[in-house]
């Protein structure tokens, strides 16, 4: 209970100690996003991205991808467009889409609102499994930037900017740089292709892919009893997006952390001796990298300080 993908071993039915790993999830109510801008060919990125994410966080290599698509009614054009952020999704993590479903449901879903599911399978050996069993203090915190909001906290998002503020999706937000539509579909980083390389090589101990529930209840998740992760607030670069939902919300500091990523999706616990190589050659695979904390002796548990 706990870890990000299942696991079920094949030992009864293949040689050696493979184990696949597989996750399913759904993009949320950014599809609502999509819906109003009426562009849907970034959120199939997002769910692949997503999918994959969980399943590295074990050390496993995606294989496989399927999907599932939903609503009142269906169009060619609309599946294209969806099915276009798919296949760019599994090309960029390696992962073959091999099938899924459309279900045409008047009157389950409303006219112009659809659901967008998918499920990824990989596969890890079980004596190469990352369990964050060897997370000792010590061990240093490596995350890695996030772009925006990735597919969480879209429900309040919303009500904050489309009915609190009555922005418009098309509204320029000089703080973002772009329309707040545009701000609200960057895709959801997909970090399999800058962290795969290195766990062949570099001593991970542990990782974790922050979604619902920010840092606190993502990373607590690789952690073993009498370690407590430390994270300090100020060591990377938290995007203005936030800054925006925390004022125009008032939303308190723990509030925020628990609920958004805040800049960072992807956490990596690696020894003191490697932190430095670590960064490097995640930046190298065209990541942004920083060191945000440590592992301490104490109650198992997340700090923000």
């Amino acid at each position: 209970m706990g870890t990000f993908g299942a696991m079920f071993s094949l030992s009864e039915w293949a040689a050696g100690d493979s184990l696949l790993v597989t996750s399913v999830d759904g993009v949320g109510t950014k599809l609502m996003v999509a819906t109003m801008m009426d562009r849907h060919n970034t959120v199939g990125q997002d769910i692949v991205n997503h999918c994959v994410n969980d399943i590295l966080v074990q050390g496993a290599r995606p294989l496989l991808f399927m999907d599932y698509i939903a609503a009142g009614k269906l169009t060619p054009e609309f599946i294209e467009e969806v099915v276009e952020g798919l296949v760019a999704g599994c090309r960029a993590t390696g992962c073959a889409l091999i099938g899924g479903e459309t279900a045409e449901m008047p009157g389950v879903y409303a006219e112009g609102q659809y659901d967008l599911v998918g499920f990824v399978a990989g596969a890890v050996e079980q004596s190469r499994m990352i369990r964050g069993d060897e997370i000792a203090p010590g061990d240093v915190l490596i995350g890695l930037a996030s772009d925006g909001l990735h597919t969480n906290g879209y429900s309040l998002v919303r009500k904050l900017f489309f009915e609190v503020a009555g922005l418009p999706v098309d509204q320029f937000v000089p703080e973002l740089g772009r329309t707040l539509g545009e701000e609200l579909l960057r895709i959801h980083r997909g970090y399999a292709p800058a962290v795969l390389p290195l766990l062949d090589e570099l001593d991970v101990h542990g990782m974790a892919h922050v979604t619902g529930g920010g840092t606190p209840d993502n990373l607590v998740r690789c952690l073993p009893e009498g370690c407590r992760a430390v994270v300090e607030r100020g060591s990377w670069h938290v995007p203005a997006i936030f800054e925006l939902i925390q004022d125009l919300g008032r939303v308190p500091d723990e509030d925020m952390y628990h609920t958004f990523n805040m800049g960072v999706g992807f956490i990596l616990v690696v020894p003191e001796s490697i932190a430095e190589e670590t960064a490097s050659r995640l930046s190298a695979n065209g990541e942004t990298a920083y060191r945000i904390g440590r592992i301490e002796s104490g109650e198992r548990g997340v700090v923000v300080v």
